[in-house]
């Protein structure tokens, strides 16, 4: 049940749908029932992906996609949980995606959070504690003394980065990835301007 194109040709679709976000010339959401009924029965998503749960990043409406294109699994800081990890599998495998995708955002919250615990030594509640232990890792090369907003920047890029490594060194990550079936990239997204930012 393939999406029918490449990870390449995925990429571009996601970036064309920002540039029509960006103008204001979304195309969707649109409801259209043969869609829905055609999709009843069988979904083939073009990408998958692991965004935060941020209410100000919507993946569908950021890539302007409609239903059935985006196979999407958010969680808050975009980490890579045993769940997340499931998730992204049931694509690669049931559903053969061909591109994947770690979304991270600017002043995200999560990676705040893990900042401040890695820093400052803040404490959190328990179910938080253990979402921010999955990304103070990715800190570690962090400079502390630089100015709070270009941390954080700096820390949300270094998240995204972490995580992709995650999936790349994941025994099933390196088994797709050396197949040549898949492409993983990294993105972020900027609240003010709207803008996805696809990382090199």
């Amino acid at each position: 049940m393939r999406p029918g194109i490449t990870a390449n040709e995925a990429l571009t679709r996601l970036i064309q749908g920002n540039k029509r976000f960006l103008r204001g010339a979304a195309r969707f959401p649109t409801m259209q029932k043969e869609v829905l009924a055609e999709l009843a029965r069988a979904q083939r998503p073009y990408a998958t992906i692991l965004g935060c749960s941020d209410s100000r990043v919507p993946p569908e409406l950021l890539f302007d996609a409609s239903f059935g294109e985006l196979f999407v699994i958010r969680v808050a800081g975009n980490t890579l949980a045993p769940e997340v990890a499931g998730s992204m599998q049931y694509a690669g495998v049931h559903l053969q995606t061909p591109l994947f995708v770690v979304l991270g955002h600017e002043a995200c919250g999560a990676v705040s959070a893990a900042l401040a615990t890695r820093f400052e030594g803040a404490k959190h509640k328990s179910r938080i504690a253990k979402l921010v232990k999955n990304i103070t890792p990715a800190l570690d090369r962090l400079d502390p003394k630089l100015e709070t907003a270009k941390l954080l920047a700096q820390a949300v890029e270094a998240n995204v980065r972490y995580t992709m490594k995650r999936i790349y060194d994941s025994p099933e990550g390196k088994a797709r990835l050396k197949e040549g079936r898949i492409k993983l990239v990294g993105a972020i997204y900027g609240l003010k301007t709207g803008r996805v930012r696809f990382l090199r």
